[in-house]
């Protein structure tokens, strides 16, 4: 007994001691206070409503599925499976890079033990689930939408890491495709009639910064994307087989109403039009090229079948587009063959290099295309600032290069490739800084951190803070943020009373309106994903008129050039004189439309391989840095701790780069697999791998 008491002394020491040294720390704002944490975070503390995901919310087939699983299974396990189709499917529909939302998939699959395998198509998804046993396939359309790219990522490294459960993760997956997780600003323009204001500012910025058009062509194609968009928003209201008329009939009007204007030649504009400038200026909204340089990386990275596809299947959708325009030119024209030729002369005589406004426009420009994909607005200047890079990089190298090398593409290889370098390695740079600077934020709000931090780190929280505060006040940040921040101060508090032995609280409970603020705050503290900051820039940096061009010169071929050449004959005629002749000769170096096929391929080809140089520059720098500054590791972590903050590491660099998403690819992926058999062999087979794991009540920020 006295040797109990003796120890219950010691230990008291040691903890008042602990806590006088920390408590100085924290006062003199040392480095150390940087790396003194809470045992748990708020997240353990909170005792949660049993919310539950309601299953007969599923489709029929996903739901019979999820009944045999969980009767082999059980609840949790299934219900893995579930998130993890889900998570596919949403990030597809969203357009996310199928390498990367394979890698997820696969971080799931491994973390989780699932059986499962899937083949992620253009537009169908098949997923193979029990090794087989069952079999889903989904046709799933797709659309830009950055932010669920970046949300459902989220909430499945949310997931991966324990920060939340699958009934939690599952309902949260829920709401943000009920918008729930949007900002109000970002609702107007997700979806009719609130999409339509984008339309026209993108197609006459479009025009004058990317095609040749000037001032006269940007108020036309504002006219035309306008009258777009509303095709569009009845042709979706209508529904049905009617969207499938979407492509020929926006087309064909903007044929029609470019062409009248050139035909009524109203105050003489009609012979001043560059119809090709406000063609594609239009029609730029409908041009997927990104879909070019996605599947020229499949192709790299053995997809062979999905980027084949993929790229044969946006040249026949703008063939689609062209034709529909070139019938909209014969409803009005009598000639279009002739008009579209005699205004291709009226292109380019604004030289942009020299005009102060170039810069402006462009990020203008830029803004419509974020817009387009849904970017929320509270994170514009990230992707404006990850697009002027990228643009001006390609500009300035082409610029260069192009009296150089006037007669081969590569001035546009190069200045594509290095866009493309650059635009990577400065969203990868922005990313870790944002992220870096966010930690601060975090760790504060969800009590992460015990005492203050540095100087350094006091500064980022309060710019944090400060940030949340102006954008809700411009209407563009998120009201949750605001209510958490409120709602930080009182768990604070509470959980001070239910740490402190002389008072009666005894657990942390929150609302159901409270939860959900509470829920978000956690998924919003995960790693912003880099690929829904870097494809608007892809999407700017991508040529996807130059295939439209391709189609257009098919469908009003143009003349050949051609000169007469006087050919003297080796050949000695009966009266002793050289005869001589004249032929006509075509030129070997057309106008640019004859070499736009080969263009198409240079530049899509150059993208994709700068997108792959620039992440192998990232990881490798990563690789470097770590070494060399992040030797260290917390003494205070147990080997089972730093082995899973380890895991965590390794999966979230993984998931920024192409590399190998298959099990039998993946040396160690493979061990941990066959080291998971035979404890499975030597322990028994476990029914519900997770039960296990639920019991333990252990978690891990």
């Amino acid at each position: 007994k006295s040797r109990l008491q003796s120890c219950a002394f010691s230990l008291a020491y040691c903890v008042d001691t602990e806590r006088i040294m920390g408590s100085n720390d924290a006062e003199k704002g040392s480095s150390r206070s940087d790396k003194r944490t809470y045992t748990q975070s708020i997240r353990q503390k909170v005792t949660f409503e049993k919310r539950r995901f309601d299953v007969k919310t599923l489709p029929a087939d996903l739901h019979r599925v999820y009944k045999k699983v969980e009767i082999e299974r059980g609840e949790e396990y299934a219900l893995t499976y579930v998130f993890t189709i889900r998570t596919a499917i949403e990030l597809h529909r969203a357009w996310h890079n199928t390498l990367l939302t394979a890698k997820i998939l696969q971080q799931l699959k491994d973390k989780y033990k699932l059986h499962l395998a899937w083949e992620l198509g253009v537009v169908k998804l098949k997923f193979h689930i029990e090794d087989g046993l069952y079999e889903l396939q989904y046709k799933v359309p797709y659309d830009y939408d950055s932010e669920f790219q970046d949300l459902y990522m989220r909430i499945a490294i949310a997931y991966l890491d324990e920060h939340i459960t699958v009934h939690q993760g599952l309902i949260y997956q829920d709401e943000t495709k009920a918008g729930k997780h949007t900002a109000k600003t970002g609702l107007f323009i997700r979806a009719f009639p609130g999409r339509l204001v984008v339309y026209p500012f993108e197609a006459a910025t479009c025009a004058v910064i990317f095609f040749g058009g000037d001032w006269v062509d940007f108020g036309i194609a504002a006219i035309t994307g306008l009258a777009s968009g509303l095709v569009e928003y009845l042709l979706v209201t209508i529904g049905g087989s009617a969207t499938l008329l979407i492509d020929v009939l926006v087309g064909v009007s903007t044929g029609v109403i470019a062409s009248l204007f050139f035909d009524s030649n109203i105050d003489g504009i009609g012979g001043q039009l560059c119809l090709p400038s406000i063609f594609l200026g239009t029609l730029y909204w409908y041009f997927y090229g990104t879909a070019f340089v996605l599947g020229i990386l499949e192709i790299i990275s053995g997809e062979l079948q999905t980027g084949v596809v993929r790229f044969l299947a946006v040249a026949v959708k703008t063939f689609i587009l062209s034709l529909g325009t070139s019938f909209g030119m014969q409803i009005v024209l009598d000639s279009p063959k002739d008009v579209w030729f005699d205004t291709v002369g009226n292109c380019g005589t604004i030289d942009l290099s020299v005009q102060w406004w170039r810069i402006p426009l462009y990020l203008a420009c830029s803004a419509s295309a974020l817009a387009q994909y849904r970017f929320p607005h509270v994170d514009y200047w990230r992707g404006l600032s990850v697009q002027l890079v990228g643009y001006e990089v390609q500009f300035q190298i082409f610029q260069a290069l192009m009296q150089r090398q006037s007669r081969d593409f590569l001035d546009t290889a190069s200045s594509n490739t290095a866009g493309a370098i650059a635009a990577v390695v400065f969203a990868s740079i922005l990313q870790r800084t944002v992220d870096n600077v966010a930690y601060y934020y975090h760790a504060r709000v969800l009590q992460r951190h015990k005492g203050k931090f540095s100087p350094f780190g006091e500064f980022c929280y309060k710019m944090s803070e400060i940030y949340i505060r102006i954008t809700n006040c411009l209407g563009f940040g998120k009201k949750n943020d605001v209510v958490y921040l409120r709602m930080a101060a009182k768990l604070k508090e509470q959980r001070e009373e239910m740490e402190n032995p002389a008072h009666s609280r005894t657990e942390i409970m929150l609302t159901l309106e409270e939860e959900i603020v509470f829920i978000e705050a956690i998924v919003q503290a995960e790693d912003l994903n880099i690929w829904a900051l870097l494809m608007p820039t892809v999407y700017q940096l991508v040529p996807g008129s130059l295939i439209a061009r391709l189609w257009f010169n098919v469908i009003f071929p143009p003349l050949l050039d051609s000169e007469e050449t006087t050919i003297v004959s080796d050949v000695i005629d009966g009266t002793n004189n050289f005869s001589s002749f004249t032929i006509p000769l075509v030129t070997p170096f057309q106008t640019d439309e004859v070499n736009i096929s080969a263009a198409l391929l240079v530049v899509a080809a150059s993208l994709a391989l700068g997108l792959l140089i620039g992440f192998v520059i990232v990881e490798q720098a990563t690789l470097f840095l770590k070494k060399v500054f992040c030797r260290k590791t917390d003494d205070n972590l147990t080997a089972s701790e730093y082995r899973l903050e380890k895991q965590k590491s390794e999966r979230k660099d993984a998931r920024h780069f192409f590399s190998h998403t298959i099990n039998e690819n993946n040396f160690e992926s493979v061990e941990a697999l066959s080291e998971s058999s035979q404890d499975d062999e030597e322990n028994g087979f476990n029914e519900n791998p997770m039960a296990e794991q639920a019991q333990k009540e252990v978690h891990f920020e």
